[in-house]
């Protein structure tokens, strides 16, 4: 066996055990068993399992509530707060957004004017400097109505470039402590899903709590974020979150991942947190929180299936990397 195969092998195992003692579920699999326990949780008005959220302490439910989908569309508020709402009274307790989603945060702003003790609440700043993310802090705060948040991220961050602004004199960084310092923010995070390579010179850098990367099955075949950088963040306890999980449904098709239950299996078999999707509907919603609840870790045969069915269309499942 060549040796860089066999170290993809070793480094998924590691990654998968990890993830396995995270939820502590054995493996199952097979249609009939998935049908089985499929029924049984419909009936059953068990919450989902949860992880620890890296050293925040929190403890996170196998799905949270994406800012993005019907969330960040104009014209969306009544569906968008009726989605909202429904997650958070099926268990959802972590929903995520940005200033970069159009009126989202407007969206969920609403449901928090009632119910904000109920999740842990987190948006970003894509800006660079120190006063543009507390002028967008300032924004987020009066849009969510809410006086804090649990966690705030540095948004998207794709190259090093990004890096030396964020890190300047008057960047970005200073505004995340000088919130920490006055107990508006709870949290860092730092998310991204262009390079992994950059992510991981950035939490070098800098102890983040939380890190927010895109994952799903075509991962491995182009700048793999499970390579390095998961294991990385593991190392450093840090709470992680999956995104581009169906990679806005570029991920499914016929003879490649066919289903949410496989592309979310697959991530939730890595030592994640949790995942962000944005929903389109209360369907979907529903979905996603049944299959969390029905969730079993897959086996490393059943990963490397779900890897090799997407070998053929790689680029179109990973749009969102860096491709020269």
């Amino acid at each position: 066996m060549r040796k860089d195969r066999k170290d993809r092998i070793d480094r998924r195992e590691f990654l998968r055990k990890s993830a396995v003692g995270a939820i502590g579920l054995g493996i199952a699999g097979g249609t009939l068993a998935e049908q089985a326990v499929d029924k049984a949780v419909s009936a059953s008005p068990a919450a989902m399992p949860e992880r620890l959220l890296g050293r925040t302490g929190y403890r996170v439910r196998l799905f949270s509530l994406g800012g993005q989908a019907t969330v960040e569309r104009e014209g969306k508020s009544a569906d968008s707060v009726e989605i909202i709402n429904r997650a958070i009274d099926l268990g959802v307790n972590y929903c995520d957004t940005a200033p970069y989603y159009g009126p989202s945060q407007d969206y969920y702003g609403e449901v928090m004017k009632h119910r904000r003790k109920e999740v842990f609440l987190a948006t970003k700043t894509h800006e660079r400097s120190r006063d543009g993310s507390w002028r967008l802090l300032e924004d987020s705060l009066k849009r969510l109505h809410t006086d804090h948040l649990d966690l705030w991220q540095l948004h998207n961050i794709r190259n090093d470039s990004d890096l030396k602004k964020i890190f300047a004199k008057n960047g970005a960084i200073h505004a995340l402590e000088e919130a920490r310092d006055q107990k508006i923010v709870r949290f860092f995070g730092i998310t991204g899903h262009h390079d992994p390579d950059v992510l991981i010179r950035a939490i070098q850098r800098y102890d983040f709590d939380c890190i927010l990367m895109a994952l799903n099955a075509a991962d491995p075949h182009h700048l793999p974020f499970t390579e390095k950088l998961l294991p990385l963040a593991v190392e450093k306890n840090m709470g992680i979150i999956g995104m581009k999980v169906p990679a806005r449904g570029r991920l499914f098709r016929a003879g490649g991942v066919r289903t949410m239950r496989e592309a979310a299996g697959y991530v939730w078999s890595l030592p994640v947190s949790t995942i962000i999707v944005g929903c389109d509907g209360i369907d979907q919603v529903e979905e996603n929180i049944r299959l969390a609840k029905s969730f079993r870790p897959l086996s490393p045969g059943k990963m490397r299936d779900l890897e090799d069915r997407t070998a053929s269309y790689v680029r179109e499942a990973s749009f969102f990397k860096f491709w020269g």
